[in-house]
């Protein structure tokens, strides 16, 4: 069988949640028994989103191969438990750096390099790409922005020409769209679904399937309005009212014959897909269950998707353990500023998180948590920067220095280096270029025995991806020998510390990795389910 590709655009406007669309689609179709592997088109120049900052495009998700990408593959990787890789994550940046540097060879022998036919082969050429080098029997590939975009217009165009090479009978389009409601008239409106389908027909694109995004109930009337107008099958337009919980997408599309409709078109035979285990997942969320308030700390409390799976991650596990899951967004700026509403806010919950992320901003609120959690028996996970913060709170307490430090917060060089317990990476240096230069993607950890940890892995190595250029420094290891800190991983290739844990305290782990990359719905990683158990019972 040919590899199918499945195209997912959006109209009206961004965040309809085409990720979620695209990522519970290819949950269908493996769940009907079919090879899946998922693919995100980005309009934006950048070449990957490692530098963008998180209030502009929110989490960076990293793959086991190291690249940074958006947290559309997240989703994919959550939803449709398949690792993804580099060619999951396409930008018009990549697409351009590539046609420029074959130009400089001379690689089209002096011709002239245009958008048709360079840019959009370059472009037909990754999405081939990762059909053939995956393996796959479907590649679902969405398209990031909004169809009118002028940026995304190379993306269209080119599936829109891949729709004539492979065949109606190997592409599929799917086109999410918002049904505005007005309040004043109490209906939801199609014309905005319209106009957008109108836009695709104009550079040559008719959908095969229509998702239509609604905050209300979508009646058969408006289906059946779409149809006409949009010159789509009936039953082929989909009502997608938003869901309680993102995990019951895929059932809700299930009832929708979403599946089927697709094995229609591509020529897949019949196909039942196999639910069980997401069925028993929703189930759980919808059971009643006790409010587990967790803190976040971080700079970015405003903005859910700069932590989006580490949310996600927290979900999962609480869905596990019967837990409600009430996070508690603590600014780190105002914890360091003493403000009181917010300091009564982070003793209200059970547990504590600090986050990844970079720079010297917030950092003195966040050593105020960890040692808050560490005095009074909170507790705490500490991801990538969050076990740093661990590590210099607790050296600082029992080494009586308070001047010991990151080599990132002296941004001013005003500490001599012996009193940097975190510090650059080897290879790593304060001039080097920001963009894709981090130790990134899956490394193994060896864990030692008689640790929290190791208890709650259960295996003795264990391999976690990792996004960071700092790292502890091990002169400190014999200083903080025989205290309460302890190693509990690490990485022996380069005898780096990847987790370090607190002996005499419920639960106070911090790790280098960023675990939240590999939770799964239906496997809650250890340390979100550690911290959650430790929590319930605070």
């Amino acid at each position: 069988m040919p590899t199918k590709y499945i195209f997912v655009t959006g109209g009206v406007c961004s965040s309809l949640g085409k990720g979620i669309a695209a990522a519970s689609i290819g949950t269908l179709l493996k769940a009907s028994g079919f090879k899946v592997f998922t693919q995100k088109l980005d309009p934006y120049l950048n070449v990957d989103p490692g530098t963008m900052s998180p209030f502009q495009h929110g989490e960076v998700f990293v793959t086991d191969d190291g690249a940074e990408t958006d947290l559309d593959l997240g989703h994919y990787e959550r939803f449709i438990d398949e690792n993804l890789s580099e060619i999951s994550s396409v930008s018009t940046g990549k697409i351009y750096t590539r046609v420029l540097s074959q130009e400089r060879k001379g690689d089209f022998l002096g011709g002239t390099i245009q958008i048709i036919p360079h840019i959009t082969g370059e472009i037909k050429r990754r999405i081939l790409s990762a059909g053939k080098s995956s393996g796959a029997d479907i590649v679902m590939c969405e398209i990031g922005g909004t169809v009118g975009d002028i940026e995304g217009q190379p993306f269209l165009e080119a599936i829109r020409q891949l729709r004539r090479e492979l065949g109606t009978e190997n592409t599929l389009f799917v086109h999410l769209t918002l049904l505005p409601y007005l309040k004043a008239s109490k209906e939801l409106k199609t014309k905005p679904t319209q106009a957008s389908v109108r836009e695709l027909r104009q550079i040559g694109i008719q959908p095969d399937i229509i998702i239509t995004r609604a905050d209300f109930p979508i009646s058969k009337e408006l289906t059946k309005k779409i149809s006409l107008f949009c010159d789509v099958e009936a039953d082929a337009v989909i009502p997608s009212v938003t869901a309680n919980s993102i995990y019951e997408v895929p059932i809700k599309f299930n009832e929708y014959n979403v599946a089927q409709l697709i094995a229609k078109k591509l020529n897949l035979g019949t196909v039942t897909p196999k639910l069980k285990q997401w069925k028993e997942l929703v189930s759980k969320i919808k059971a009643k269950r006790k409010p587990l308030k967790i803190a976040l700390v971080g700079k970015y409390t405003h903005l859910e998707d700069a932590y989006i799976s580490v949310i996600e991650s927290l979900k999962i596990a609480c869905y596990h353990e019967g837990s409600e899951l009430q996070t508690v967004w603590v600014d780190s700026e105002k914890l360091g500023e003493n403000d009181k509403k917010v300091w009564n806010e982070l003793k209200s919950c059970k547990g504590v998180i600090v986050p990844g992320g970079f720079g010297i901003r917030g950092t003195e609120g966040k050593i105020m948590a960890a040692k808050y959690c560490r005095e009074n028996g909170v507790p705490y996970l500490g991801i990538c920067l969050g076990m740093q913060i661990m590590t210099i709170e607790y050296a600082r307490h029992i080494l009586k220095d308070p001047k010991i430090t990151s080599e990132e917060f002296d941004e001013e060089g005003k500490f001599s280096k012996d009193k940097y317990i975190i510090h650059f990476l080897p290879g790593q240096h304060k001039d080097k270029d920001k963009g894709g230069t981090l130790r990134l993607g899956s490394y193994p950890c060896t864990l030692i025995k008689k640790t929290k940890t190791y208890d709650l892995y259960k295996k003795p190595i264990i391999n976690e991806r990792h996004r960071h250029r700092y790292e502890i420094n091990n002169i400190f290891r014999d200083k903080l020998e025989n205290t309460d800190w302890q190693i509990a991983g690490i990485y022996e290739k380069a005898d780096l510390v990847e987790i370090a844990e607190m002996k005499n305290h419920p639960f106070m782990i911090g790790c280098q990795f960023h675990p939240e990359f590999l939770s799964r719905p239906s496997r809650p990683h250890p340390l979100f389910w550690g911290l959650v158990k430790a929590a319930k019972q605070k």
